[in-house]
């Protein structure tokens, strides 16, 4: 390949640099990265024109389009020949469109990155993403605009040390949460582990007390007794809850009386609560008997007949502990977006179907959260049947709290007890963990 003989510079144009010189380029003017596509159009004024040596190198002029031969002849480039070895062309801010200058990756240090079409800076491929010797931007060195280091900021020590103090005023009831949090549940763990007696003494038996307990008839009746009343009272409470709270988030008018009116219940004592409702029941002086013996009704023995008693008690609980998840849920109808509802009446939907298909689904966390903690209360359940039925009428009502009660304090068979407790934490964790895997998992 013949080389390109430099052509002669017009009165106009600058001398060019001489051979060995760095080459003298425009503020505006930047080197484009090798392999870019060129681009037709004129050379820039003040630049060295197609053929002109540039650090001692004769370029030749810009051919048309990325397929050119090396013989092809620039068109409207100023002139004709080979394309030099390691000439690019770079574009000049302020040029019009299409307007490019040849030089070589051996331009001046302090040149920015060029701008071509269809690339980033420096006519990176990547949009932009100079690359340095550890690839792109990010994996090498940082790129322009980039501080060293910025991806992993350490903290300041002002930051630290408010870390510090915030830990420092929390760690009173951190460690108050796990010493009677935790040293209790470990302390059982160990103890359903032995044969403890009430003098103190006490001997290992390993995992007899739960052999025993998978023994137990009355182990399985009363956790069955618990089974059935969750069912009852879960669903009757959480549909309270929800349909109190959508009444209450319609409701424009004495908003704030209704809502204290209907929590008043939950911070009644649940003692309290169980006698109030064991006089309701009463078959001959009860509120509710008087009322049925008005519409003609026979007395109905609510806490004396085993298919009723579960009911009945499940009944008074929700009565008394569903102003709390009232209140949370509430809350999550409060937090939707009322223009999501509009949306839906604007698209025809009816009461039921925006009920249905928006409020439910973004009340989906709420409702979930409510639910583990109605079950839990409701697998806890111990006062109401003590102070009702007592665990009658022959253990009708016999919960398996009822049965730990009897075995702990009644019987003093602490190991066993224990053991009791431990089955009811599994339990519970079951159940919540099935809860969540129905109902509570986050939406995608």
């Amino acid at each position: 390949m013949s080389r390109v003989e430099p052509r002669e510079a017009s009165p106009d144009e600058p001398e060019p640099p001489e051979p060995g010189a760095p080459a003298r380029r425009d503020a505006a003017t930047r080197p484009a990265s090798p392999g870019a596509t060129p681009v037709d159009g004129d050379p820039v004024k003040g630049e060295p024109g197609d053929g002109e040596p540039v650090d001692g190198t004769p370029l030749a002029s810009s051919s048309a389009g990325a397929g050119a031969g090396d013989d092809d002849p620039a068109p409207g480039g100023g002139g004709s020949g080979p394309r030099a070895a390691g000439a690019v062309p770079v574009a000049v801010a302020g040029a019009p469109p299409g307007t490019v200058a040849a030089a070589t990756p051996e331009a001046a240090p302090g040149a920015g990155a060029a701008t071509l079409p269809g690339g980033g800076p420096g006519g990176a491929p990547d949009g932009g993403l100079p690359r340095g010797p550890g690839g792109p931007r990010g994996l090498g060195k940082p790129g322009p605009g980039r501080a060293p280091g910025s991806g992993t900021r350490r903290p300041s020590p002002v930051r630290r040390r408010e870390a510090w103090i915030g830990l420092a005023f929390v760690a009173p009831m951190l460690v108050l949460f796990l010493v009677f949090r935790f040293g209790p549940t470990l302390g059982a763990a160990f103890l359903s582990l032995t044969d403890y007696r009430l003098s103190g003494e006490w001997d290992f038996i390993g995992a007899a007390n739960y052999t025993r307990l998978l023994q137990d008839d009355l182990f399985w009746e009363s956790l069955g007794v618990t089974a059935v009343y969750t069912a009852l009272y879960v669903p009757m409470t959480v549909l309270l809850a929800l349909g109190t709270a959508v009444l209450l988030h319609r409701t424009l008018w004495l908003r704030g009386f209704f809502r204290g009116l209907f929590f008043l219940p939950y911070v009644t004592s649940i003692v309290l609560a169980a006698v109030i409702w064991k006089w309701i029941y009463e078959v001959e002086d009860g509120l509710l008997n008087a009322a049925l013996g008005v519409l003609g009704t026979g007395p109905v023995d609510f806490l004396g007949d085993e298919s009723l008693v579960l009911p009945s008690i499940a009944a008074a609980s929700a009565w008394k502990g569903f102003g709390y998840s009232m209140l949370i849920l509430l809350a999550g109808l409060q937090s939707i977006p009322r223009e999501v509802s509009e949306a839906a009446t604007i698209d025809g939907a009816s009461a039921w179907q925006r009920f249905r298909w928006v409020t439910l689904p973004l009340l989906r966390p709420v409702l979930f959260f409510v639910l583990v903690i109605e079950a839990i209360q409701a697998f806890q359940v111990f006062d109401a049947m003590y102070v009702m039925t007592a665990g009658g009428p022959v253990r009708a009502s016999y919960s398996l709290v009822y049965f730990l009660y009897d075995s702990g304090f009644k019987f003093f068979d602490f190991g066993y007890a224990s053991a009791v407790g431990l089955v009811l934490f599994l339990v519970v964790l079951v159940f919540s963990l099935i809860q969540r895997r129905l109902i509570g998992r986050e939406e995608d």
